[in-house]
This record gives C-alpha cells, sequence and structure tokens, in this order.
C-alpha cells in the first residue's frame, strides 16, 4: 500500500514558511539581539519530541537524501542519540517517582545536551532545509507554559519587551496536521496523531503503511462490524476539542502586546512580561 502524504506535506511546509517569516522579522527588527550564525550549534544539542507529521516529513526528507556510507554514519549517531535521550527520560521519570516538582523536571531536561544526530563533523546540520520548528525558532524569544525562554547566546535582556512566540499555539496546530494525516491513511491505531518521538527516533523509524497502521477503505468497513460499542459502565469518546476561531485570542500564536488582556497571560508572569511592544503576532500576519 503506497502511502502519499504530499498534500499534508504542503501544509506542514506553509506553517514552516510563516514560522521562518516571523523569524526574519523579528531578526530585522532586534538584529542586534538575533546571534544565529553559521557554525554555532547550540540549539543542536537541545532535548524534544517530534509530533508525528513533523516526523514522517523529516524521515522523508531523509530518505529521499541519503544513502550509502552517510546514512548509515548519521543512523549510528542517532542511535547514540537515542540512547542517550532515553537516559535522559529515565533520570526525569524516577526525579518524578521520587516527588519532584514539575518545574525542576522540566529544569533538568532542558539542561541536558544531547548531540542532535543530523549535526556533522562541521557543526552544521545535515538537513537544514528541513529542518524542525522547534529548530527553526531557537534564537528568538518563546513562551512555553507560560515561562519566557531564549538562547543565552543572544542579546535579548532580561526585564525589556520583545515579541514572543507561543509555542503551544504552533504545536496546536502541528497535532491537528498529524490527526489530518492519521485520518487520511485511516490508521487502525486510535492514538497514533497523539505520538511525540525524539528527532533520533523519527529518523531510524520506517514510516510504512504497517508501521502506520494503514489499511484501505475495504479494510476499513470490513472490520467496522468488529468494534464493539462501549458499554453503559464504559465512558464514551469525547468529541476532539475544536481549535480556536481565527483571531480570536486563544488563536494568537505569536504574542507581543504588553497589555495581559492581549497576551492571554497572568499579570506579572514572565511570559507577560516579554509579551511587550503593542505588537500581537499570528502565523500568517501581523495585527495591531
Amino acid at each position: 500500500m503506497n502511502l502519499d502524504f504530499s498534500e499534508i506535506f504542503e501544509k506542514y511546509e506553509a506553517i514552516v514558511a510563516e514560522v521562518d517569516a516571523v523569524f526574519e522579522k523579528v531578526k530585522a527588527e532586534h538584529g542586534d539581539c538575533v546571534t544565529c550564525s553559521v557554525g554555532c550549534s547550540d540549539c543542536c544539542h537541545a532535548l524534544f519530541d517530534l509530533s508525528l507529521v513533523e516526523a514522517v516529513y523529516l524521515n522523508t526528507k531523509f530518505n529521499e537524501r541519503f544513502e550509502g556510507q552517510q546514512r548509515s554514519d548519521i543512523l549510528d549517531r542517532a542511535d547514540e542519540a537515542d540512547r542517550q535521550t532515553y537516559r535522559v527520560k529515565r533520570e526525569a521519570f524516577k526525579a518524578s517517582r521520587d516527588g519532584a516538582l514539575a518545574s525542576e523536571i522540566m529544569e533538568m531536561v532542558s539542561k541536558s545536551r544531547v548531540r542532535c544526530a543530523l549535526l556533522n563533523d562541521e557543526d552544521k546540520c545535515d538537513l537544514y532545509d528541513f529542518r524542525p520548528i522547534t529548530c527553526r525558532l531557537y534564537g528568538i524569544p518563546t513562551a512555553i507554559g507560560g515561562r519566557a525562554h531564549t538562547c543565552a547566546k543572544t542579546g535579548f535582556e532580561g526585564g525589556k519587551q520583545y515579541p514572543t512566540v507561543k509555542v503551544e499555539k504552533i504545536q496546536d496546530r502541528l497535532m491537528e496536521l498529524s490527526r489530518e494525516l492519521a485520518e487520511s491513511i485511516n490508521t487502525s491505531y486510535a492514538q497514533l496523531s497523539d505520538m511525540l518521538v525524539p528527532l533520533s527516533m523519527a529518523l531510524m523509524n520506517t514510516y510504512d503503511a504497517e508501521f502506520l497502521g494503514a489499511q484501505d477503505e475495504k479494510a476499513k468497513a470490513e472490520c467496522a462490524p468488529c468494534a464493539a460499542p462501549a458499554s453503559p459502565e464504559q465512558p464514551t469518546e469525547q468529541p476532539a476539542e475544536q481549535p480556536a476561531a481565527p483571531g480570536s485570542a486563544a488563536s494568537a500564536a505569536f504574542e507581543g502586546a504588553p497589555s495581559c488582556d492581549s497576551c492571554g497571560e497572568a499579570p506579572g508572569s514572565s511570559a507577560c512580561d516579554t509579551c511587550g511592544g503593542g505588537t500581537v503576532w499570528e502565523i500568517g500576519g501581523e495585527k495591531k
């Protein structure tokens, strides 16, 4: 069974283009603060997971570009990175089990240095043109879980207001696109679209029909009678949360308004402190 994700990939690349445009605009307005340059690989040692759509996209581009010894070398690096990632996550699990606060665990994970499998010996990305969105945003202010972040090598100063990227809003769009991908192949795995994997695992996986649980319409129809209805004692599946309406406060991916009514953060929070300038950033445009 051949899988065609070309339409899904076009939608993903449209999000990438919008993210790149915002990065360039922040760089143009705060060029003295954005210090990203060729050879700087600080962001290539961060620990993060990819949504399903990004994992499949990156895997596809990797398989299209590399073969032979170079491919084998990258996969060897991916295997080592995956082992390191597992160790970090195991320590995080132990800390959680022992009663550590979530903030403490997040700080521990954020300080972990796992070298990306795509970082070559020249400290350059072997798939730079197709790098994940997380990599594209590194170097400008972001807000995750209500906390502001930026690369320590930048010139952004604490206490000052800068346009800030609300990462959760972008992740919401990626998860929605992942659900669309899963639906397009009639997957037999109910939670496939919720899958998150490290970049190293995304390179090593084989995202074929068997791995993704893809089934054609005939197989889906034949399997439908086998699904037992939920008993009264069993909770029925809740409808998926609807995305926020375009232009609403909840839909803003890029927030830059100093007013808490605009940025949606609690007064005095770190995310609110960095949302300033009176600019509200959204994917696809800027509004005043």
